[in-house]
């Protein structure tokens, strides 16, 4: 008799800012699922970085709201080491959405540093779709920030919580 075994479910975390989340972290998110079972959305409690435009909380309620209706995905923050979180969750694998060659220089600096803590997570780049190439979460705070329209670059959430910010 033959017994089916089913296989380890492979969990991955997408770190980030998401200051705001845009149509192109989406993206990042809906191809990341074509891969893995499950998937973190963590948001980066980094101290490091300049003043955040949105609360760790705000982003935590925003990116919730806007993965609305995809299953198999969680929305967590952390501070530390990214690697450290992806261990406490049981992921093996990080996510990385690239839009340029200037982000795969930083980012690639980041996943040989993380390989060098941790050789048993991995780092797999995504490539963003051609639609959100140009598009990074700065410069959209640039354009909401001078009364500009983002709301097809972000999801409605953003869109909104944007607005709201910016009056």
């Amino acid at each position: 008799m033959s017994t089916s075994i089913r296989p380890k479910t492979k969990t991955a975390v997408y770190p980030g800012s998401f200051d705001p989340l845009t149509n192109g972290h989406l993206d990042v998110v809906d191809r990341a699922l074509g891969i893995f079972d499950k998937l973190i959305v963590a948001v980066a409690a980094n101290p490091d970085k300049r003043q955040p435009l949105f609360s760790v909380e705000e982003r935590m309620q925003l990116i919730s709201a806007s993965l609305k209706g995809r299953e198999r995905v969680e929305v967590a923050s952390f501070k530390g080491l990214t690697v450290e979180f992806a261990r406490s969750r049981g992921a093996t694998t990080l996510v990385k959405g690239l839009r340029a060659y200037s982000d795969f220089d930083a980012e690639l600096q980041q996943a040989l540093m993380n390989r060098k803590l941790a050789p048993d997570i991995h780092t797999v780049f995504l490539m963003s779709s051609f639609a959100h190439i140009y598009v990074s979460s700065s410069i959209l705070k640039d354009i909401a920030g001078y009364g500009g329209n983002v709301s097809d670059l972000v999801p409605p959430p953003v869109a909104k919580a944007l607005k709201e910010k910016y009056r």
